[in-house]
């Protein structure tokens, strides 16, 4: 399929050529939001952890003897029930939330993700992005102006080739923009912007890297 080609100004300077494989795909939401989903139950990080009574400091000595007191037995000023004890059915780090994904499955969402964005007009492919010094500014006037285009406070994914070091350090400090290698395109990080800039180059690095 062709699609229009623009500078780091801008501007329209042509046509390129997209595979319809990648970029010419139906949609299908059911596998989309299944690998989004997945994709995102994998990244989750189990950090709420909450004390068992094994776990909870002290408690090793009865608190009282078990008969002849008038108050109710217990054994440890650990339990639940006390003020300090340990916690009942509470989050734990031994959940797991992983989930498997198929990588045809995987591979053809992420083609689907592309297809959507190119069918919507939110890709815009570049022919090159130069930058003379690795400083947020310069890659600020490039999105400054990809943004006429976009519209009011777009986000943006930029897709390059090989990451180079001009570009990452100049794209790391922008609060709405973000750059990744083609090689580690997935559809979670598509979604997660509204816009993806893609590099001409790229194309063939999505190519190599999801060939059949």
């Amino acid at each position: 399929m062709e699609y229009p080609l623009y500078n780091q100004k801008a501007e329209n300077i042509g046509k390129v050529d997209l595979p319809d494989r990648i970029f010419n795909l139906e949609m299908n939401k059911d596998l989309l939001h299944q690998i989004v989903t997945s994709q995102a139950s994998n990244k989750r990080q189990v950090i709420a952890h909450a004390k068992g009574r094994g776990e909870v400091r002290g408690g090793g000595k009865k608190p009282w003897r078990q008969k002849g007191t008038g108050r109710a037995r217990h054994a440890s000023i650990r339990s639940p029930i006390w003020k300090g004890g340990g916690a009942t059915f509470g989050p734990t780090k031994e959940r797991n939330f992983k989930k498997k994904i198929n990588k045809k499955m995987a591979r053809k969402a992420l083609f689907m993700a592309l297809s959507s964005k190119a069918r919507d007009n939110q890709l815009f492919v570049l022919d090159n992005v130069s930058l003379e010094n690795p400083k947020t500014k310069e890659m600020a006037l490039i999105f400054k102006n990809l943004s006429v285009l976009m519209g009011k406070k777009p986000t943006a994914l930029l897709i390059v080739p090989s990451m180079e070091d001009k570009v990452k350090r100049s794209s790391q400090n922008l609060p709405n923009f973000s750059a990744m290698e083609a090689r580690n395109l997935n559809p979670l990080e598509i979604l997660s912007h509204k816009y993806l800039v893609l590099i001409k180059d790229s194309v063939e690095a999505l190519n190599k890297t999801f060939k059949k």
